[in-house]
């Protein structure tokens, strides 16, 4: 069984919100975690938080993580031209450097946009989702796209519930954000504040530990992909 923890490094619930929370308080915690139980993880950040903060993008690279791109804004990329998009992703890519992961807002993303992710040296992306009927793990052109498995705010759940849900398949893939990481106010809309703070932090851990009871091993996107690919 492999497990991939991803994040996306965004402003607070977007796209209701611009504060980042989560961001400057969230993360670090996340960091603490992943260093407590020697798991590495994938982030993709927007480039906007990677231009805001590059001491948080630096550190999260010092502590052995991946590095993704999640676009240069939190946009929907079907809602944009190709021509549009791709300024838009090699705008991001200047200000991140070389990553080789992507995944894109509010998993939408086009298929007939993926040749942009291939021409500018991105070899796997996470924009799909098991539970809005992809099909699984697969090439999109020359791009390995692989899905999510487990929504974020399946985390957020009391444990009792969201055990059922995990553990299932030989490759599962994680979804969360920083800002879960911090109790959101509640005057947000419900879905920015539920289960938010020290329990999705809780949860966070106890998964890793339930997995690591199983014998699972926790691979970034890129790890995965070179496993993939030699077959």
């Amino acid at each position: 069984m492999k497990i991939i923890l991803t994040f996306d490094v965004e402003q607070d619930c977007p796209p209701f919100f611009s504060t980042t929370f989560g961001v400057r308080e969230g993360l670090p915690r996340v960091l603490d975690v992943l260093k407590e139980h020697d798991v590495q993880a994938t982030f993709f950040f927007t480039g906007e938080i990677a231009r805001t903060f590059p001491e948080i993008l630096d550190k999260i690279r010092e502590d052995g993580h991946e590095v993704g791109c999640h676009g240069l804004y939190h946009e929907r990329f079907d809602k944009l031209s190709k021509e549009v998009t791709r300024k838009r992703i090699e705008e991001a890519l200047k200000i991140l450097g070389r990553v080789a992961s992507f995944r894109a807002p509010n998993l939408q993303f086009p298929n007939e946009y993926y040749d942009i992710l291939a021409e500018l040296g991105i070899k796997v992306d996470s924009s799909k989702a098991t539970y809005k009927g992809s099909p699984g793990i697969r090439f999109i052109g020359e791009v390995l796209e692989v899905p999510v498995n487990v929504s974020s705010i399946i985390s957020r759940l009391p444990w009792r519930i969201q055990k059922r849900v995990h553990g299932r398949g030989s490759v599962i893939v994680y979804m969360f954000h920083p800002w879960e990481f911090v109790r959101m106010p509640k005057h947000y809309r419900i879905d920015c504040w539920f289960g938010t703070g020290e329990h999705a932090l809780k949860m966070l851990a106890r998964i890793i530990k339930f997995y690591k009871s199983l014998g699972a091993e926790f691979l970034t996107m890129i790890q995965f992909y070179h496993e993939y690919v030699k077959g």
